[in-house]
């Protein structure tokens, strides 16, 4: 495949064009392009295909803070390396306009948005992305750049290179960094190492809450503030240590200044040599239902370790117009051994002398709990939501109720948090309080027909079984309707602060000061890891 990108094309919010950039050829416009791309039915996938056009074109698609990035080829290009370009152009522009990412940003540094287009993509072939090395080549105009403009006086010409912008390409040729994810002449006052360990949890449950799926995908950003080129080395362990860390992390991704021979020798061991600044240095999932010997391990509730529990009993009451949700907040104790400390406090438990700080290691903290229920298309409303914690509502128009729990009452004694609610479904023609005439004579009970015959006689004496076998099948076929009217599905979202489902923890941060260059072996840089466990809507148990 040896396509090229023609075009690129930035809409916001409402459609309207925000900007587009042609890399060559002669592309579709933006105005042609959008409603050739909405006629396709949402959700509409990253990839679409044009064949209608002339010539047909591949239109790759990405959505971002409420723009909507359109990519154009007419040719075959690599879808893996449009879409990589799509994000890399997302990161570079929050990187220089600062996330974020608005569209009157982007309007009103357009030299520089121009420069970045310019830079990453030359005439159609993708070329330098990585931020470090674009900070080098992107002018960008600092602030006594623009003081000096605003007073219309004579700026590099009258004041020598004093003034001028450190990142100006003239200035920088001769200081050509040998590494392309790294800028040249690194400086600073504080030295820094932070990493940040994020696990995205994506987990499937029977209605008995024996699990049917359970993965982990994890992030590892790193931050790296140190001045000249270090050379770092970051070691990670599992659950049982490293000797079967290789088992645990599958599809292992990393960044292009990991040294992949070390990782491959050892695994869990991260050598490289990083940007400056923040950067994905690896990314990594693990199957939290490993099998052995062909058969699942560990397929019950109580060896899935998750921060909560969910029950759901549908059909309750009198009529089985009822449903119950129980939620269990479990108990999550912090790792065996710690690893490194987490910022701001040693082996996690911070500047006091007692309990550890929540949301470290040692006492990991549970925040922003929501569980969504969808209802069916046939439930008109909730009569009656009763939340036992946190507040309730009901959004008829998407059909779904939504469950908060603040982060206030996830921190009490309280583990048990119940929601009861009362479902009502469409009016039925054979509903006994409506009125078959439409002239409301029904309204008050009162029947005004003569279908009674004109001489009536007393009707013998019967028993009340009949009436009530009668109310018991109301009540049966009402049930029967209502069964109808209860969640199939529930989602639960939270974050968990200090806690990884893995178990995967950051060992230890080492800076080799014999292989770094430009920096003193007296430096000691502070450093620091977080853990986060985010579910966005990701733990789902089936009814």
């Amino acid at each position: 495949m040896n396509g090229v990108i023609e075009a690129l094309h930035i809409y916001d919010e409402h459609n309207s064009l925000v900007l587009s950039h042609t890399y060559t050829s002669r592309p579709l416009s933006a105005t042609h392009l959008l409603p050739l791309y909405l006629d396709h039915p949402a959700p509409r996938p990253n990839l679409i295909l044009l064949p209608n056009t002339n010539p047909p074109t591949l239109v790759f698609s990405l959505n971002h803070a409420n723009l909507l990035f359109l990519l154009t080829s007419s040719s075959d290009v690599e879808p893996l390396l449009a879409l990589e370009f799509l994000h890399r152009l997302v990161d570079a522009l929050e990187e220089f306009l600062s996330a974020p990412l608005l569209a009157h940003k982007i309007e009103a540094s357009y030299h520089v948005v121009a420069q970045l287009l310019t830079e990453m993509c030359d005439a159609g072939t993708v070329n330098t992305t990585e931020p470090n090395a674009l900070r080098d080549l992107v002018e960008v105009e600092g602030f006594m750049g623009k003081l000096l403009g605003n007073l219309s006086l004579p700026t590099k010409a009258a004041f020598g290179t004093n003034f001028s912008n450190s990142s100006a390409p003239s200035v920088l040729a001769q200081n050509t960094p040998a590494l392309q994810w790294r800028r040249a002449n690194v400086r600073h006052t504080s030295n820094e190492l932070y990493a940040d360990v994020v696990e995205t949890l994506s987990v499937t449950l029977a209605p008995s809450g024996r699990p049917l799926a359970a993965f982990a995908s994890g992030t590892i950003a790193f931050t790296s503030k140190v001045s000249g080129v270090p050379d770092i080395l970051v070691t990670l362990t599992g659950p049982s240590g490293k000797h079967n860390l290789n088992s645990i992390i599958e599809l292992p991704v990393f960044h292009p200044c990991v040294r992949l021979a070390k990782w491959r020798e050892q695994p869990g061991l991260l050598s490289f040599i990083p940007p400056d600044g923040r950067f994905i240095l690896a990314g990594y999932e693990v199957d939290l239902l490993p099998y052995d010997n062909g058969s699942a391990a560990n397929l019950t509730s109580s060896n899935l370790k998750l921060p909560v529990s969910l029950e759901i009993k549908t059909c309750l009451g009198p009529s089985g117009s009822d449903f119950e949700v129980r939620l269990a907040v479990n108990k999550l104790f912090g790792p065996a051994s710690g690893g490194l400390a987490g910022r701001g406090g040693a082996g996690g438990g911070g500047r006091g002398f007692g309990t550890p700080q929540p949301g470290t290691p040692g006492s990991p903290a549970l925040q922003d709990l929501t569980v969504t229920l969808p209802l069916p298309a046939d439930v008109r409303n909730l009569s009656e939501i009763r939340p036992s914690r946190g507040d309730a509502t009901y959004n008829p128009g998407d059909r779904v109720l939504e469950w908060k729990i603040p982060s206030k009452e996830l921190a009490s004694d309280t583990p048990l948090f119940g929601l009861r609610c009362t479902v009502v479904g469409q009016l039925a023609e054979e509903d006994g309080d409506a009125d078959p005439s439409g002239f409301g004579f029904n309204t008050l009970g009162r029947d005004y027909s003569y279908d009674e015959p004109y001489q009536a006689t007393s009707p013998p004496a019967r028993s009340e079984k009949p009436s009530e076998a009668g109310g018991d099948d109301k009540d049966g076929r009402k049930a029967a309707q209502n069964k109808i009217l209860m969640p199939s599905s529930a989602s639960v979202s939270f974050t968990v602060k200090g806690w990884l489902a893995s178990g995967i923890k950051v060992e230890s941060i080492l800076l080799d000061p014999r292989k770094s260059r430009g920096l003193s072996e007296t430096v000691k840089p502070y450093k620091g890891v977080k853990y986060l466990t985010v579910s966005k809507g990701g733990v789902e148990i089936r009814c």
